[in-house]
């Protein structure tokens, strides 16, 4: 088995770390956050993920896994990984590419003849090319192999991916690369799983790609509820009869609040800068349209609490169920539901939000709103109630026992995800986007 170093232990490297381990790699886990680190040593990831406390502890336990905060632990590694973040520059739409540079600034001091330094970070286009050379003078190699996690399912993404992508130079320096990243994960390839060898542009274009697809995709189902809105249509109907041409296929066409989250609404927005910077930005121009349609889901559904409450919700009491930007995370970062319960919160609206696992995140950022740490206790006298991150104790809720709780039997449903002739059996009136 290999013996790798992880650079970055946030949500990336953290199960990318536990995971390696667990399939018997001795794993070197760095990062500069001392209390991140701490944690992690404790088995306690600073994040929820659903099987990544038991890796963690599987991993220290069994001694295949160690975290640390000093650098200088990698120099026992002969593969180091790249984990760290991408965020939206603060000054544009581009990826902050600070702490990439950060991270192979420091390995690369620690670097012998013959290792291989993995990136798989998210990154513009044109990275690996830039980070190559320097590494190279360390008697080290490059290669870039894009993550395509999702969150609430990255340990199983990790350990069964769909596919893997190694970005490698040409010749038989990328052979070696390729041949190493091949002993990393034999287990997976012994599986089955898929391997597309590419140059550095095309991998670290894979997922940007990817990503800006499912976004697309996305926006365009949502485009298609607006249109059923404005006729009476169904968007779940269509989604359904839409769903069944093989050329289109039903994943991702669930109309609703739309998209969140660190990566997608990032990496679209990262996507349109580099193809600007590169003098392609007419190639993906469409993408502004896909954030728009996103965005404009979250002002629909406002609407739809303001239309229900006589057209202001100025002192009412509304009950929102979901901080989290997706069910099984607890990740607020540019969540669609905490967006529109603090929309209806500066119109006055008394909110309560409720969310399994989000809370502690969702006060940091909106401390403005109260909070709930049960459905029925944000429920209780509720004017309005919002479900708007479909978590699936909230799918499941009995509509005749939040009937009981509530002032009046009215719910917006923001995803789509619970059953109108149930719900309107027990009473209520029911709202969802693109439904009649």
């Amino acid at each position: 088995m290999t013996v790798i170093s992880v650079i970055g232990c946030g949500y990336l490297g953290a199960v990318h770390a536990a995971a390696m381990a667990s399939i018997g790699h001795d794993v070197i886990g760095v990062d500069v956050d001392a209390e991140r680190i701490a944690a992690l040593a404790q088995y306690r990831p600073p994040f929820f993920e659903p099987g990544l406390p038991e890796l963690l502890s599987a991993g220290q336990e069994s001694g295949r896994l160690a975290f640390t905060t000093d650098i200088g632990a990698a120099r026992a590694a002969a593969v180091h990984f790249v984990c760290v973040g991408t965020p939206q520059a603060r000054n544009g739409l581009g990826a902050d590419m600070a702490f990439v540079d950060a991270a192979v600034d420091s390995l690369l001091p620690q670097l012998d003849t013959g290792d291989l330094v993995v990136g798989k970070s998210t990154v513009p286009v044109g990275t690996a090319e830039r980070l190559a050379p320097a590494i190279r003078e360390r008697g080290a190699e490059l290669a870039w192999n894009p993550e395509f996690l999702r969150e609430g399912h990255a340990v199983e993404d990790t350990l069964r991916p769909s596919r893997f992508v190694y970005g490698v130079p040409a010749g038989k320096a990328g052979q070696r690369a390729a041949a190493k990243l091949d002993e990393v994960y034999a287990d997976g390839l012994e599986a089955g799983i898929s391997r597309l060898t590419a140059d550095y542009a095309t991998a670290e274009l894979v997922k940007t790609a990817a990503n800006s697809f499912l976004a697309t995709k996305i926006s365009f189902i949502n485009a298609m509820a607006e249109l059923c809105e404005a006729s009476g249509a169904d968007v779940t109907v269509l989604a359904e009869a839409l769903g069944m041409d093989e050329r289109i296929g039903r994943a991702f066409l669930n109309a609703g609040l739309g998209f969140g989250g660190g990566c997608l609404p990032k990496d679209i927005r990262a996507f349109m800068a580099r193809a600007d910077e590169l003098g392609a930005d007419q190639a993906v121009g469409f993408l502004r349209e896909v954030d728009a349609i996103n965005l404009r889901r979250r002002e629909r559904t406002v609407d739809l609490a303001r239309q229900e409450l006589d057209g202001s919700v100025a002192g009412r009491r509304i009950a929102v169920l979901g901080a989290s930007f997706k069910p099984n995370s607890d990740d607020v970062r540019d969540s669609p539901a905490l967006d529109v319960a603090r929309m209806l919160a500066r119109e006055g609206a008394q909110v309560r939000v409720a969310d399994p696992q989000a809370l502690d995140n969702a006060r940091r950022v909106a401390p403005e709103l109260d909070y709930a740490t049960t459905a029925a206790e944000a429920l209780t006298g509720a004017d309005l109630v919002l479900l708007l991150t479909e978590w699936a104790e909230y799918r499941d809720l009995d509509p005749q026992d939040a009937g009981a709780a509530v002032a009046r039997r009215v719910v917006v449903d923001g995803r789509n995800a619970l059953d109108p002739h149930r719900w309107r059996s027990a009473g209520w009136t029911y709202r969802a986007l693109g439904r009649p």
